[in-house]
């Protein structure tokens, strides 16, 4: 991926769009793609592996184009990815649509079919650590890749048995709250939600389907790294870079790198609203942080001195929190007035946030918002 500043006509474009809870309105989704149509020093990252290690944002500035299908829908989408740069930082804006195919490898369509999306990330070139590791929540994405597409690591799925909604195993798909302690993971293969051959699906957003990752992409690196190892690939919402799975050891080895979680063993409590039966991975409070592998509780370690975060085979897959503090900007956009994400001026939800639904309530610190409850038992 090569670098250059975007012509002042085409950022200008960009950026002159309608803008509502840091995210840009659906509309403008389609004025990405034409600006990025129109730049003749656009770069086709279709299917494209990436190869730049570089952890500033500025190295990536440029406007990128895909064309790809939906291969539920059998429709051709074209991607658009506008990344400049700004006093802090750079700006990422994307009209959702990955550089690669997708929706296939599933058992059933995605609840919602895909369509394109216009937002924009600010990501700061120069991330601090935070006093102390930061929480995922489900009212924010965690980080955005370079195909534009935003990863979503915490679902709102979780083991509710007495819901009216509750599956066969007691699992309710929507609704729980970050803080949770028996929060379903999206990516162990005992979970009930649906992913494709990417990791990834949509939720409703703007009328439509907002594609999102819950784990490695399966696009942009590959299984032969570098000398380095992967390259870089995204960044974190609190604008720490994000690299593939390999990286060079102290002892000069390009490996992958290792998650130093560690499933619980024996059997997960039961009763008192404890899903009981083995640790077996089908929620997130299924494993405890050992540090038996190369990476820090948040998933990720400096390298070069560069702090980053890695894709990983093994839980957490990506980012398990934040090492920094998330930018806004990385928000979702509050549910309409039917509590579909996606549209402003929703109702109040149970979690006494205006447009919140159940589940989706604000992060600590913010007023009226009670303690989160105890880790589940062991951990």
């Amino acid at each position: 991926m090569r670098a250059h500043r975007l012509r002042q006509g085409a950022a200008a474009a960009a950026l002159g769009i309608f803008w509502t809870y840091g995210q840009i309105h659906a509309q403008s989704a389609a004025d990405l793609v034409q600006d990025v149509t129109d730049d003749p020093n656009s770069v086709d990252i279709t299917n494209a592996i990436f190869t730049n290690m570089m952890a500033n944002c500025a190295d990536y500035v440029d406007a990128y184009a895909s064309k790809v299908t939906d291969l539920q829908q059998d429709r051709t989408f074209n991607g658009a990815v506008i990344i400049k740069k700004d006093k802090d930082g750079c700006t990422l804006s994307s009209n959702g649509i990955p550089n690669h195919n997708f929706g296939g490898g599933v058992n059933r369509p995605f609840a919602v079919p895909a369509g394109q999306i216009g937002k924009s990330f600010n990501i700061t070139s120069a991330p601090k650590f935070a006093s102390s590791p930061q929480p995922l929540v489900n009212i924010s994405f965690n980080g955005v890749f370079l195909n534009g597409v935003p990863i979503d690591i915490v679902a709102a799925a979780c083991y509710s048995p007495d819901s009216p909604r509750a599956n066969a195993d007691g699992i309710i798909m929507i609704g729980c709250r970050y803080t949770h302690p028996w929060l379903v993971d999206p990516m162990s293969p005992f979970s009930p939600i649906e992913l494709d051959n990417h990791h990834a699906h949509t939720q409703p957003e703007s009328g439509t389907g907002r594609y999102h990752y819950h784990g490695n992409p399966e696009a942009m690196f590959n299984v032969t790294p570098g000398p380095d190892g992967s390259p870089l690939i995204g960044f974190a919402a609190d604008g720490f870079p994000i690299y593939g799975s390999y990286f060079r050891d102290e002892t000069g080895t390009v490996r992958k790198a290792k998650s130093g979680y560690t499933l619980k063993s024996g059997k997960r409590p039961s009763g008192d609203g404890n899903p009981g039966g083995d640790y077996n991975g089908l929620y997130r409070g299924d494993y405890t942080f050992t540090g038996q592998g190369d990476l820090d509780e948040c998933n990720g370690m400096t390298v070069n001195g560069v702090y980053a975060y890695f894709v990983t085979d093994e839980y957490p897959w990506i980012i398990a929190c934040f090492k920094g503090t998330a930018d806004a900007s990385f928000r979702k956009p509050p549910p309409d007035r039917r509590g579909r994400p996606g549209r402003p001026g929703g109702m109040r939800g149970p979690g006494g946030m205006p447009g919140a639904p159940d589940g989706m309530r604000p992060p600590p610190g913010m007023p009226g918002f009670p303690p989160p409850p105890p880790p589940p038992p062991g951990q």
